[in-house]
């Protein structure tokens, strides 16, 4: 069985975490995310950061692995938000209309160092939504 071909860097300030993911999260992977995640509400982190400006790509089974965790997360008491998802991400992000669950608060939030994180050159534009029913007909314009 090859290696998932994703890193985890995870940086603690007291009850708080910045989790930098680079690489692919697919199914292989997503049980590493899933992990990392977990492993942070285990030592009693309540507020996580998810940086994904290194990751190249991410499918539903990412998505699967967010949702997860920012549920556990906000049983808990906390709160799990992505910062910079890759394209595909925010494709699937507002297909399935969840990223007001992962979404929203600024990266500034958390007080943590990104010495070495690019953020984003410039927005892409909005994107706009199509019906699922119509992307499945072959209606979609």
């Amino acid at each position: 069985m090859p290696f998932p071909q994703l890193t985890v860097y995870r940086h603690d300030r007291r009850h708080r975490a910045l989790i930098t993911l680079a690489g692919e999260i697919d199914l292989e992977s997503a049980p590493l995310v899933r992990a990392a995640l977990a492993r942070c509400l285990g030592d009693g982190i309540r507020t996580i950061g998810v940086d994904l400006t290194p990751v190249t790509f991410c499918d539903c089974s990412g998505l699967n692995a967010f949702l997860h965790a920012a549920q556990k997360t906000a049983e808990a008491g906390g709160a799990l938000r992505l910062h910079h998802p890759p394209p595909m991400l925010g494709l699937i992000l507002d297909l399935t209309d969840s990223g007001f669950l992962l979404l929203g608060v600024p990266l500034g939030h958390l007080s943590l160092p990104l010495e070495g994180v690019p953020a984003p050159a410039a927005q892409a534009p909005p994107h706009r939504p199509v019906p699922l029913a119509s992307v499945l007909s072959g209606d979609a314009r």
